[in-house]
């Protein structure tokens, strides 16, 4: 992911730029008189800068918005018994200093511009002064005053700072690993699904929420997932549905393949805990379990949406592939216990259904699935 990273953004602030500095220099060749040949120079001129004074407006209400979050942050953190009543005084005159320094040097950027449109005779329009608020914007990187994601598109207004404490946080997940069933009164090695060719893969969105104010021992982590379960079936056999009982037949001809899949959308619940490493700033802290063990214990429930068996073999020559999708008596309903040992951001993931693969049946299989999850935030 680093490495995408460190290649990707370069890129896309090189492309940028490069497309943004077309574009200015082919509406710079363009004259605002002959493109509003009914809206006069002065008039114009005047627009300009009463959209200017009220930036002015703008920049002083948008930093006292931010002082007043700064002051909630110090507050919290005085309430919370982090520092002193004296501390927390300071740090309020530092804030309110910032801001003032803030507003002053953003007024007298608009000043100059007001200044400049005054003295000048023809208008561009490259010259043309948006509202701060309305500006549609692109960020890579940010600061204190910036939002928590990384890339930013976007009202500049939108982009809020920071909170002080976030609780909750999200991230992609993907597993991928051995799959197979749990049959009643038979053993693996008695399996008719291959142990090497028979996987899964999970790919869903998670989000982790510490549950307690000053420790982040222990957080609940929920979301959705896809999963596909994938059986490879051994000794030229494939799967029929005899009357609604599903049995495992020889094929007539010679199989080079013969696999079933189930696809579920479910919904994970663990509860994980471990310890966490608490990062501590001015204006904010978070609390990273990277390069820390952590441990998920939970279950997940949800619906199947889909079964497929394929089958590819050799008939007179000729080569045939043969999918039937459904009529498998997959159970609707799934539901199962699951459970990851992590270290960072990398874990051994285990999980088991506890409703059969096939309901109704005379003998019960129940998938189990053995392999590797990365939580990539």
């Amino acid at each position: 992911m680093n490495t995408i990273t460190r290649i990707v953004v370069p890129l896309l602030v090189s492309f940028i730029c490069t497309i943004s500095y077309g574009q200015t220099k082919e509406i710079d060749s363009v004259n605002i008189d002959s493109m509003q040949p009914e809206l006069t120079r002065k008039a114009y001129k005047n627009e300009q800068i009463e959209m200017l004074k009220k930036q002015k407006q703008e920049v002083e209400k948008q930093e006292r918005e931010y002082l007043k979050e700064d002051i909630e942050k110090i507050n919290k953190r005085l309430d919370n018994g982090e520092i002193s009543a004296a501390e927390a005084e300071t740090l309020k005159k530092q804030a309110a200093e910032k801001r003032a320094a803030n507003i002053a040097d953003k007024l007298a950027i608009i000043d100059k511009k007001i200044a400049i449109y005054e003295r000048t005779d023809k208008i561009y329009q490259a010259d043309l002064p948006r509202s701060e608020g309305d500006q549609t914007i692109l960020r890579i990187g940010g600061d204190d005053d910036t939002s928590e994601s990384f890339i930013y598109i976007g009202k500049k207004e939108d982009d809020k700072p920071r909170k002080y404490d976030r609780r909750t946080t999200e991230d992609i997940v993907f597993a991928i690993g051995f799959n197979n069933a749990i049959i009643e009164g038979q053993s693996f090695d008695d399996s008719p699904y291959k142990l090497g060719g028979s996987g899964f893969v999970e790919l869903g969105y998670a989000w982790k929420t510490r549950i307690f104010d000053n420790t982040n021992f222990w957080r609940v982590k929920y979301g959705f997932s896809f999963q596909w379960n994938k059986f490879d079936m051994k000794d030229n056999m494939y799967l029929v549905n005899n009357n609604d009982q599903i049995e495992l037949q020889e094929f007539a001809l010679d199989l080079d393949k013969a696999k079933f899949r189930t696809t579920n959308l479910v919904f994970p619940v663990h509860l994980e805990f471990g310890p966490s490493k608490k990062i501590e700033k001015d204006s904010y802290f978070r609390y990273s379990t990277r390069k820390q063990l952590k441990v998920g214990l939970g279950g997940y429930a949800g619906l199947n949406i889909g079964s497929r068996q394929k089958l590819k073999y050799k008939e007179d020559g000729d080569k045939i592939k043969n999918k039937e999708n459904g009529g498998f008596e997959v159970s609707e309903f799934v539901y199962g216990l699951s459970g990851y040992l992590a270290w960072g951001d990398v874990a051994l993931y285990v999980k088991y259904d506890l409703n059969p693969l096939f309901k109704d049946q005379a003998i019960d299989q129940n998938t189990i699935s053995v392999g590797l999850r990365f939580d990539m935030d």
